[in-house]
């Protein structure tokens, strides 16, 4: 490789490196409209959702969450579905999940990438037709989710 198509690969791959850093992330509003996607504009209520997660992580890579909503699981009174929203990442919709009274519990358990310090959000869809959320500030000290989406 000559110096100069080495130099331009160098300058090429540092422009590169540094793009995704503003235009991966959401924004809070993003994330505000995301949640409207989701509840349809209903009223949310505070409360019954409570999410796990430690208010300090080290490694933004793999962030351990869990949600438990208050619910009896039964047919007539259950939780639909859990979403997780944060907003700081590219993609402010994390994750969805379909429950029902079959499941027994109304607990979701994983782990998520977190770009930076963010707030996240967890909502519970019940079968009334009702949401209530829980929200947790999650201070990050190495981010993840760095790449591009395309």
């Amino acid at each position: 490789m000559s110096p100069s198509t080495r130099r331009a690969f160098v300058i090429g791959s540092a422009i590169a490196a540094v793009m995704p850093l503003s235009s991966a992330r959401a924004t809070p509003e993003q994330m505000r409209k995301a949640i409207e996607a989701v509840t349809r504009g209903a009223k949310i209520n505070t409360g019954k959702v409570t999410l796990d997660i430690p208010p300090l992580v080290e490694n933004g890579h793999t962030v351990p969450l869990s949600v438990t909503v208050d619910s009896p699981m039964t047919d007539a009174d259950h939780v639909r579905a859990i979403h997780i929203f944060n907003e700081n990442n590219p993609q402010p919709h994390v994750l969805h999940a379909n429950l029902g009274p079959r499941s027994g519990r109304a607990l979701l358990s994983t782990r998520i990438k977190l770009n930076a310090s963010q707030r996240i959000v967890a909502i519970a869809e019940l079968s009334d037709g009702g949401f209530w959320s829980g929200a947790a500030e999650v201070v990050v000290t190495l981010a993840a989710c760095v790449e591009e989406i395309v």
